[in-house]
């Protein structure tokens, strides 16, 4: 490649411009996942980090398993319009059984990558006007207890680490001293590098803020304190939270990391966090979605893979696949139909049993009743035999007294 110098002005120089100008106009999308324990300062601090106030829903504490809850906001800062995503974690660490409270996070941060991963896979893609719900940063809360991580903060930002961009916060920082919360950030920094866990590191490459964001990656877990609430404080107004023994200004960097969360988070990475989402978090799922659907860059000769050998292959496969399963369903179907041929003739020589069996009892039965029915009439012929005889005897038996009296009565006459 060769070098040249130009003669005169050409005017491409001019294209960082129109790609500023190209971006204000079309405007800008940011997707924040607040992950922590219901009450724990999500809502609050977001208010905060925004100067507005978003909407917000009470949480129970009683919920049998973590809910997800997506909100779109439309922000408008000078001429720059932000279109901002704020996902919430409502019941994350309210149940009993907390081994699964990170899968539904992970199932929603997947699918936002899946659904981006279908539109870029479409033949008539329109990821112009694509609202891109990619989460781009977790910002991860983590409760001041001043002694250890819990293992449920551990388990899930070891799960979300090759998937989102995650800058843990030490919620409700004023709730411990500055000596317990420096201790505190020590033993979170050492537990999560002694777990593996790869939180977001603020980018060096570029010198113009390399500077601000190494001293930054000095200060993380961020402590922070939200609130949307203004206390006088000598002749100004300030935000922050009033107790009986003072007021904690929430921007006032003595008294807590607010103001570095919000200038690392928003005035100077917001757009390495939507890079860092889209190159690396992203890339990885769709490697891994095209290597699991047999796309790959080289064959096993290490020449150039064609797409169109790839789809031919997946087609040829696919129908193979297919043609085995329909040849399966078809012996399968030809296996129970034998089964049901057997099953109607075994019930049918069943049945036929039955009704012999039945037969040869109904005319036993019959034999049974017809000797009865002879040795009744028998009885009953003997019976009458015997009646007419004592009938006989008993009208001889009155002939011959009717017979004796009358002599008597002669005899009594003469």
């Amino acid at each position: 490649m060769r070098t040249l110098s130009l003669g005169g002005h050409v005017g491409f120089d001019s294209l960082p411009d129109q790609l500023v100008s190209k971006s204000v106009s079309q405007g800008f999308c940011f997707n924040i996942l607040c992950v922590g324990e219901t009450g724990i300062g999500k809502s609050t601090l977001m208010n905060t980090l925004f100067n507005t106030t978003f909407e917000n829903e009470e949480a129970s504490h009683y919920l049998d398993k973590v809910l997800l809850r997506p909100r779109t906001y439309d922000l408008q800062e000078s001429n720059v319009q932000l279109k901002l995503t704020i996902v919430d974690t409502v019941g994350f660490g309210d149940q009993v059984n907390k081994e699964e409270s990170y899968k539904p996070i992970v199932d929603y941060i997947d699918t936002q990558f899946e659904n981006y991963l279908q539109e870029e896979l479409k033949i008539k893609r329109s990821l112009f006007n694509y609202h891109d719900t990619r989460i781009h940063v977790c910002l991860y809360f983590i409760a001041p207890t001043g002694h250890s991580l819990k293992s449920l903060d551990l388990v899930t930002m070891k799960k979300l680490d090759s998937k989102v961009n995650i800058i843990p916060i030490i919620a409700k920082a004023d709730t411990i001293s500055k000596s317990e919360l420096h201790k505190f950030k020590i033993k979170v920094m050492s537990e999560l590098v002694s777990n593996g866990v790869q939180i977001y590191q603020f980018p060096t490459e570029d010198e113009a803020i390399a500077e601000i964001n190494s001293s930054m990656n000095a200060h993380l877990p961020f402590a922070v304190v939200g609130s949307s609430e203004e206390v006088k404080v000598g002749n100004k107004m300030v935000r922050a939270r009033q107790y009986p023994w003072g007021a904690v200004q929430v921007e006032n960097e003595s008294h807590c990391d607010f103001v570095r969360l919000r200038e690392m988070l928003i005035r100077v990475n917001m757009e390495d966090l939507r890079e860092q989402t889209h190159a690396r978090h992203y890339e990885l799922y769709r490697r891994c979605k095209l290597e699991e659907m047999g796309f790959k860059d080289t064959d096993p000769d290490n020449e150039p893979f064609s797409l169109q050998e790839t789809y031919e292959a997946k087609r040829k496969e696919f129908l193979s696949d297919l043609q085995r399963k329909e040849e399966d369903m078809r012996q399968m179907f030809v296996n129970r139909v034998k089964e049901t041929e057997a099953e109607l003739k075994e019930k049918e020589r069943e049945l036929h049993d039955r009704f012999e069996l039945l037969k040869r009892t109904h005319q036993e039965e019959k034999r049974n009743v017809e000797e009865k029915r002879r040795d009744l009439e028998e009885d009953m012929n003997s019976f009458n035999r015997r009646k007419v005889a004592a009938e006989t005897l008993q009208g001889q038996a009155f002939q011959a007294a009717s017979q004796l009296s009358i002599k008597k009565d002669k005899d009594k006459k003469n």
